[in-house]
């Protein structure tokens, strides 16, 4: 019997590498997105339903879930500035919409519901390695609105309904639906583009994870043994270094004639994850490196795969929810 799942924000950038590979694997896989960002980011396939609609749609939610094995719900407005452009839309699909499509999971007889909260809901921490049991101190609405939904989904776990949350590092690489608007990725662009990166501060820790390392944590967390996720809460990152460290990454791939300029910032948010609990539990190890992030993005730019990489809104959150006024 082949296995359904069903993925909220699949067009978006960890689901447009996401689902080829469910499909490659033998899934059948439904889609549910806006959309916004391009129709066609993940080729047809026979075993592939594509929905353009809202996870706010009950009625929508509740005649396309069952039938459905699982869900992985990557939906939402992300990053804090596209989610403070429109508060209250961010509430909306952040928040609000979360314990009824958990709820529709549950009652639509979905054995498996896999939550894509986020790193950021440690907020700043001192110690070097922030474990699953550290508390959470979300600094911003979008991470307090992924706490929350942590805590909602808890309420939920059950003998036949195995709930699971994954707080990811940020996604790097290049992917059909590309992202340009995080750190590694940014700082590529600008070194292949304008031979230039600026750095603002540099100390700051950021933790990331190769795109395709988001995948394999997502296929292992559809097919580890119950017992072994069921109610658990996974970090998964690669390994931490900082902005200058990135840089420099950076700047060994894209060339030695790129210029790094270094700027004083008073965001000095730092941020460091431990991804033990996940290797000892379950066997996952980040394994690809930033290096090769942005030795894919450098080859995409290369290719001519991705289009005026410094102004196109489709690869820019903020640019593009501010164009389509999304309500």
């Amino acid at each position: 019997m082949s296995i359904k799942v069903f993925i909220t924000g699949g067009a978006g950038y960890v689901g447009s590498a996401l689902v080829p590979r469910l499909l490659k694997d033998g899934y059948h896989v439904t889609v549910l997105d806006l959309m916004i960002y391009g129709e066609d980011v993940i080729d047809p396939h026979p075993n592939l339903k594509m929905v353009k609609g809202d996870i706010r749609d009950l009625a929508l939610l509740k005649s396309l879930i069952p039938g459905h094995n699982q869900v992985i719900h990557l939906a939402c407005i992300s990053n804090d500035p596209s989610f403070e452009l429109n508060p209250d839309l961010g509430k909306s699909i952040n928040l609000d919409a979360f314990r009824p499509l958990v709820e529709i999971s549950k009652s639509s007889s979905v054995e498996r519901f896999i939550y894509a909260s986020s790193s950021s809901v440690y907020g700043v921490k001192e110690e070097p390695n922030v474990t699953e049991d550290f508390s959470l101190e979300p600094l911003t609405d979008y991470s307090k609105f992924k706490a929350d939904c942590e805590k909602i989904l808890a309420e939920y776990q059950s003998e036949n309904f195995t709930t699971v949350t994954i707080r990811p590092a940020t996604v790097c690489g290049y992917a059909r639906r590309q992202r340009l608007d995080v750190v590694v990725n940014i700082l590529t662009n600008l070194a292949y583009h304008k031979r230039e990166i600026s750095v603002f501060g540099g100390s700051q820790l950021r933790p990331n994870i190769h795109i395709e390392d988001m995948v394999d944590a997502y296929l292992l967390l559809m097919t580890a043994p119950k017992e072994k996720v069921a109610g658990e809460i996974f970090n998964a990152g690669y390994l931490n270094f900082t902005v200058s460290e990135i840089a420099n990454m950076v700047k060994e791939v894209v060339g030695a004639d790129v210029k790094l300029i270094t700027t004083p910032t008073n965001d000095n948010r730092s941020y460091h994850i431990s991804s033990e609990k996940i290797f000892k539990k379950l066997g996952f190890k980040a394994e690809r490196s930033i290096i090769q992030a942005s030795k894919d993005l450098k080859e995409a730019f290369e290719k001519g795969l991705l289009k005026d990489t410094l102004n196109n809104e489709f690869y820019f959150n903020i640019k593009r929810m501010q164009n389509i006024n999304l309500a």
